[in-house]
């Protein structure tokens, strides 16, 4: 009997009953052994992201290859592997038996170098960040707790990059990382050699600060470890507060669900949700993809991965008694394309939800077409984007949706590596099919030709016209130097943030520039949210690459209301030199205002790291509404829908606009509508407008600092009884539910 790929149920029904773990009871057990199948297949040396196998075709290679050139080359692939493996001490001699046999004139000898340095520089955060992890880990500028206590990797990193900069003092790379190395000791700026001083790193140069936030995840129990993946925040079993469900990208990481015990904790329900069992992931978007009331996720699969990424994606419905099951195959969902990006919104205005995922095209011989998902209105999809016209072929990286000319459809702006944004405007319907037209180079989309990774729309100037938020991922050399030379001042070709500003007639006009986003921050993870409940968007961009010398900071930039945008990440204390993946911004606290949710970790299971939830402080007496919409026309989760609030805020008028939505392309936050108002003490008037529709719904004189549910057709207001949450102060092991819920 082969119990390789026996799930939990099928094993224990063996042992039982004798029957071959071949059996497959249901749904969940076949998707869990289809992408335990899946892993397998792609063990393979030539699958960049299986360290594993790869190290084993290295370390044969370096003994028994007869060149002595291939046999360095292979020695110095094996020293990476360990490093990838989280062997940082292996690492180390590995690299120190290859600088034995090389010398400064050979021509891989700087490249063995810098693996060396940055060998050091990973031990010393494995001994510091990782095993003794603390809210301060990490976190640029490193101060106070984030100091490091074992300096010993970082001062050996240190001496190279010394090494490197006096052979080449223009290798901007090893700047930046030399000054990153002094910052963990508690040594930058004082004791950074002058000639090589990056200044400034430790201010925010925006002239504004915010309050700092910290990290309680480790006090919860939330920080687990883990590499790159996805993140959902919402209520997930309907008693008002919010739960939190993660991924990891890896088809050997699982997802968690931690349910709000609404007591100031959270509790594991991974096992008992059957949501543990599942691998993959590095993205998910939540939606009411049936109309039944409760949260569905939808997980993306294989993402960056070209032909090793061929994974199955999965639609998993909420049942509502904290389970889950998959149903990605009965839906007709089922399809084996590398992706991370995917966005649920009602095309045909139908009532029912449809689903757009943008896949990662890998040429000729990987065609990875994007794909349209319309609803049979009976929980199932028919897949139609060529009839549709909308099968982008491109690296997707990141899709959004809104309706961007107010038209009354929902229309899709595609950001990927190949240089081009795409903006995809809905026209209508033939033969019920909604019918697309690519407008990117009419309306002004088409100004820039370079890599892209997250992007969303929004109404970052409250004028009730959708606006559309881009993040350059172009870096020269790697993403280290090209930090290095903007900090400098040093002119690079990297790609920046570029924001378009709608000129409300179906056009764009980059204002980047105007709004102070003409930097690069190479963003993966991201989202926006209104951290000072003044009624402006303000965004967190979770960055990096697979690259271990990629430690720039996760960055927060604060919408100043003027059109400007301020980088505040110092004062926040938010910035985390590791790698940013799914971000979720919403109040998790109940007490008003947004905090933050970062799933971090990178490419390899040597770069798994610890997420946070950055917990707002307050940043003002700003007042805020939370409103939660239910459709009853509209599809259920009311995503499409948007809300104008209006009020006065010392005797002004001021307007603002929202869309129901999960926000960004990476990461999703709650469904439900969070929105400061600044110091009105009265909202004039909420307009609704149902997304399926387009019918108005209005409410009059809303008192402030309350949660609120509407239904559509309803002017009933009901009030949600939720409590504002006191999150426990102490470090804490997170307590496992039972299959109802309850702690064990």
């Amino acid at each position: 009997m082969n119990l390789k790929y026996c799930t939990y149920t099928c094993l224990c029904l063996a042992l039982l009953v004798g029957q071959s773990c071949g059996l497959i009871s249901n749904s969940n057990d076949k998707m869990v052994k289809h992408l335990a199948d899946t892993y397998d297949k792609y063990y393979v040396k030539e699958n960049t992201f299986c360290p594993e196998a790869e190290f084993i075709f290295f370390d044969s290679m370096a003994t028994k290859h007869p060149d002595p050139e291939m046999r360095l080359r292979a020695s110095f692939f094996k020293a990476n592997g360990f490093l990838k493996l989280g062997q940082e001490q292996e690492a180390n001699l590995a690299f120190e038996q290859l600088l034995q046999n090389t010398n400064a004139d050979h021509r891989h000898y700087t490249e063995v170098l810098k693996g060396y340095a940055i060998s050091y520089l990973r031990m010393g955060e494995r001994q510091n960040c990782i095993s003794n992890h603390s809210s301060e880990s990490c976190i640029m500028p490193i101060k106070d707790g984030g100091v490091h206590q074992n300096k010993t990797g970082s001062r050996k990193a240190i001496e190279v990059y010394q090494k490197l900069l006096q052979q080449d003092n223009q290798d901007y790379e090893s700047r930046w990382l030399l000054n990153i190395a002094y910052m963990t000791l508690g040594e930058y700026p004082s004791k950074v050699p002058s000639q090589w001083l990056i200044p400034n790193l430790d201010k925010d140069n925006s002239g504004y600060a915010v309050k700092a936030f910290t990290d309680i995840a480790p006090n919860l129990g939330l920080n687990k470890r883990n590499m790159a993946g996805g993140v959902i925040i919402d209520d997930f079993n309907n008693d008002g507060y919010l739960d939190i469900v993660t991924s990891d990208w890896g088809l050997k990481g699982a997802m968690h669900y931690f349910k709000n015990d609404t007591k100031g904790s959270f509790t594991d329900c991974s096992v008992i949700s059957d949501l543990g069992r599942f691998k993959g992931g590095l993205n998910m978007v939540q939606a009411d993809y049936n109309n039944d009331g409760f949260l569905d996720i939808l997980v993306l699969r294989g993402a960056w991965m070209g032909k090793f990424g061929k994974q199955a994606n999965s639609l998993l419905r909420n049942n509502g008694d904290n389970t889950f099951t998959d149903v990605t195959v009965e839906s007709g969902l089922f399809s084996e394309h590398p992706t991370q990006a995917g966005v649920w919104r009602d095309f045909n205005n139908d009532g029912w939800l449809d689903l757009f995922i943008g896949n990662e095209n890998g040429g000729l011989d990987d065609y990875n077409p994007c794909e349209l998902y319309m609803s049979n209105k009976n929980g199932t999809f028919t897949e139609v984007a060529s009839i549709a016209k909308c099968q982008v072929v491109d690296f997707v990286k990141g899709v959004s949706a809104a309706d961007y000319d107010n038209d009354g459809l929902q229309d899709i702006v595609i950001s990927g590596l190949q240089g081009r944004r795409t903006l995809l405007r809905n026209t209508g319907l033939k033969n019920k099919i909604p019918q697309f037209e690519d407008v990117t180079e009419r309306v002004g989309l088409g100004d820039v030709r370079v890599s892209t990774f997250p992007t969303w729309f929004w109404d970052y100037d409250n004028d009730g016209w959708q606006d559309i938020f881009v993040c350059g991922y172009e870096f020269v050399k790697s993403i280290a130097y090209s930090a290095g030379t903007e900090a400098l001042g040093i002119p690079n070709k990297a790609g920046k943030m570029y924001l378009y500003h709608n000129n409300h007639d179906g056009t764009f006009s980059n204002v980047s520039e105007e709004a102070g986003l003409n930097k690069s921050v190479f963003a993966m993870g991201s989202n926006f949210g209104d951290i000072d409940n003044d009624g402006y968007l303000d965004m967190y961009l979770g960055t990096g690459n697979p690259d271990y010398k990629s430690l720039v900071p996760n960055r927060l930039f604060r919408n100043m209301g003027n059109g400007k945008f301020a980088d505040v990440t110092v004062s926040s204390r938010v910035g985390n030199l590791q790698k940013g993946h799914g971000v979720a911004i919403t109040d998790l606290d109940n007490d008003g205002d947004n905090d933050i949710f970062i799933e971090v970790g990178g490419a390899y299971i040597g770069d798994s790291y610890n997420n946070s939830l950055y917990l707002n402080p307050g940043q003002n007496d700003n007042r805020w509404i939370n409103i939660q919409l239910e459709g009853s026309e509209t599809n259920r989760s009311a995503i499409g829908t948007r809300l104008k609030v209006t009020f006065r805020e010392k005797g002004i008028k001021r307007v603002l606009y929202r869309e129901v939505n999960s926000g960004g392309s990476f990461g999703s936050s709650a469904l439900r509508r969070e929105i400061g108002i600044g110091q009105s003490n009265l909202i004039d008037e909420v307009e609704i407008t149902w997304a399926k529709t387009g019918k108005k719904q209005v409410l009059r004189n809303l008192r402030p600092n309350q949660f609120i549910k509407i239904k559509e057709g309803s002017n009933a207001i009901a009030k949600v009884n939720i409590k504002k949450t006191i999150f426990l102060n102490q470090n804490t092991s997170i307590p496992i539910c039972d299959s109802k819920g309850m702690i064990l």
